[in-house]
C-alpha cells in the first residue's frame, strides 16, 4: 500500500468510526425513549435497561452505517478538494479512480462484513430482544393500575374507570375477569366501587368491592347438560378478594420462548420457511378452492358435466331449468338465488383476511431475506455517491455535506421504506422492493463520479442555458432586429 492510499485511508477511518459513533449514540438515545413506557416504573436495575438496550443495537447497524459512510466519505473527499490536495495529487498524476481505489477495496470487505453480520449477529440480537421484550411486559410497573384498560394482577384482569383518594386506594366502576384451574375466564365480578387495603406485614393485597354482582360460567360434567349453558349470578354488598403478591413480578427475563419469527432466522431458515409458508398456503387455497365449488350447485353442474378451456363460455341453456310461467315459482327462485350470492360472498370475504395476511407473512419473510443481500453493495453505492459529491462541491467539515449526506440517505431510506410497505400487501414484487433503492441509486452513483473525475460540477447550468439562448435567437423577431442593425 502506497503512502498516498494510507493517508487517504487513515483520513477516512477517522472520520466514519466518528461518525459512526454519534450516529449510532443519537439512535440508541432514540431508542431508549421509544421504549420508556415498556421500561419506566418497573424496579428495573442498570443492567437489564443496558441488556434491552445492547440486543436491539444490531438492528440498528444497516441503517446507522450506509450513513455514516455516505458522511464520512463526503466530508473526507470535501476537505482533500477543499485543501486542493486533489489538484496536488492529479498534478503528478494521480486520477479520482486511483485515489479511491484502496477504499473501493475497504467497502467490498465492508459489505462482505456486513452481510455476515446481518446473517448472524442481527438474527440472535432479534431473538434475545424480542424475547426479553416479551418477558418485560409481564412485569407489572409497581402494581399500578392503570384507569381504562385492563391490568393483568396475580390472577386477575382487572379494569377500573376511575381512581381518587389517597395513593389511590379507592376505585369506581370495577370489572374483574378471574381466571380459574382450568386457565378458562368463567368467572367475572362487577361492582360499582372498590377499594386497596395492605399491610405491610401481609404478603396478600386485600382488595374489598361493594355493590356489585358476580357471574361465573360452570362447566357441567354432563355432555347433555353443557347445551343449557349453565352460570350462577350472585349480588353482594361488600365482597373481599385476597390477591397473593409473594409470586407478583417473578418473572424469568431469560426465558426464550420465542424462536421463529422471521427476523430471528438466518438465510438457509429463511428459504425453508418461505418455501414452506408458499406451500401451506397453496394447499389452503386449494382446499378453500375446493370446498366453496361444491356448495356451488352450477360449479358442481359444470365439473360433472363438461370440462372447460380459458377460452370456453358457459353454454346458454344453462340455466333453462329455472324458467317457469308461474311468477310466485320466478319470486321464490330469485330470492333463493340472492339468499345464495350473499353466502358466498360472506365466504369469500372470510377468507380475504386470513389469506391476506397469509400472503403478508411470506412476503416479510422474502423481504427479510432480499435485505440481508442489498447490504453487500449499499456501503460501496453510498460511499461512490459522498466521495464524488465531496469532490465535486469541494467543502468539508459538517456544515453542507451534513445537510447533503441527511437529504441522500433519507431519500435512498424512504424509497426502501415505502415499497416494502408495498411488498407487504403484494402490491410489488417483495424482490422488486428489497432492490429498488439499491438500483435507483446505482446510475446516480455511476453518474457522480464520471463528473468528479472529469472536473464537471454537479450540474452544467451551460447545458441548459446555451441550447435555450440559440433558440430563442433562431426566432424571426431576432433575426429581423439583427439585420436590421
Amino acid at each position: 500500500m502506497k503512502i498516498i492510499d494510507r493517508y487517504i485511508l487513515k483520513s477516512y477511518l477517522i472520520r466514519l468510526l466518528s461518525v459512526f459513533t454519534i450516529c449510532m449514540f443519537i439512535f440508541i438515545i432514540q431508542t431508549f425513549w421509544l421504549f420508556i413506557d415498556e421500561l419506566a416504573g418497573k424496579g428495573l436495575d442498570l443492567l437489564i435497561i443496558l441488556k434491552f438496550l445492547i440486543y436491539y443495537t444490531p438492528k440498528l447497524i444497516p441503517l446507522v452505517l450506509p450513513l455514516s459512510v455516505l458522511l464520512a466519505s463526503l466530508m473526507t473527499f470535501g476537505t482533500l478538494s477543499e485543501n486542493y490536495e486533489f489538484a496536488a495529487m492529479k498534478s503528478t498524476g494521480i486520477s479520482l479512480q486511483r485515489a479511491l481505489y484502496g477504499l473501493v477495496i475497504f467497502h467490498v470487505f465492508l459489505g462482505i462484513g456486513t452481510f455476515y453480520f446481518s446473517n448472524h449477529v442481527i438474527p440472535y440480537g432479534e431473538l434475545k430482544f424480542f424475547n426479553l421484550r416479551k418477558n418485560l411486559a409481564k412485569l407489572e410497573p409497581t402494581l399500578a393500575i392503570r384507569e381504562g384498560i385492563f391490568n393483568e394482577i396475580g390472577e386477575i384482569n382487572i379494569k377500573v374507570e376511575r381512581k381518587y383518594g389517597d395513593n389511590d386506594r379507592f376505585l369506581e366502576d370495577v370489572i374483574i375477569h378471574e381466571y380459574s384451574p382450568s386457565l378458562k375466564n368463567n368467572i367475572v365480578i362487577k361492582a360499582e366501587r372498590g377499594e386497596l387495603k395492605n399491610d405491610p406485614n401481609d404478603p396478600n393485597l386485600k382488595l374489598v368491592l361493594y355493590n356489585g354482582n358476580r357471574y361465573e360460567d360452570i362447566e357441567s360434567k354432563k355432555q347433555k347438560d353443557r347445551g343449557r349453558i349453565p352460570h350462577a349470578k350472585v349480588f353482594f354488598e361488600t365482597y373481599e378478594m385476597n390477591i397473593d403478591l409473594s409470586k407478583f413480578n417473578q418473572v424469568d427475563l431469560e426465558q426464550e420462548n420465542y424462536k421463529s419469527t422471521f427476523r430471528m432466522q438466518k438465510i438457509d431458515q429463511l428459504k425453508v420457511s418461505i418455501d414452506t409458508l408458499q406451500l401451506n398456503f397453496v394447499e389452503q387455497q386449494d382446499v378453500f378452492s375446493e370446498n366453496y365449488g361444491k356448495k356451488s350447485t352450477v360449479t358442481k353442474f359444470v365439473r360433472d358435466n363438461m370440462v372447460l378451456t380459458e377460452n370456453d363460455s358457459l353454454p346458454n341453456n344453462l340455466f333453462q331449468f329455472i324458467v317457469t310461467e308461474e311468477s310466485w315459482k320466478k319470486s321464490q327462485l330469485m330470492e333463493e338465488a340472492i339468499s345464495s350470492v350473499r353466502i358466498s360472498i360472506r365466504d369469500l370475504n372470510s377468507k380475504r383476511r386470513p389469506f391476506f395476511s397469509y400472503q403478508k407473512l411470506i412476503n416479510l419473510h422474502k423481504i427479510e431475506l432480499y435485505k440481508k443481500y442489498t447490504l453487500l453493495f449499499v456501503s460501496i453505492l453510498l460511499f461512490l455517491i459522498g466521495a464524488a459529491l465531496g469532490a465535486i462541491i469541494r467543502k468539508g467539515g459538517i456544515g453542507l455535506p451534513l445537510v447533503l449526506s441527511v437529504l441522500i440517505f433519507l431519500t435512498y431510506h424512504y424509497i426502501g421504506l415505502f415499497s416494502t410497505n408495498a411488498a407487504e400487501d403484494n402490491s410489488i414484487s417483495p424482490f422488486i422492493a428489497s432492490w429498488l433503492s439499491t438500483v435507483i441509486l446505482t446510475p446516480f452513483a455511476i453518474i457522480l463520479t464520471k463528473r468528479a473525475s472529469s472536473d464537471k460540477g454537479f450540474v452544467s447550468i451551460s447545458n441548459f442555458y446555451y441550447p435555450i439562448v440559440e433558440k430563442i435567437k433562431a426566432l424571426p423577431f431576432f433575426q429581423k432586429r439583427i439585420k436590421s442593425s
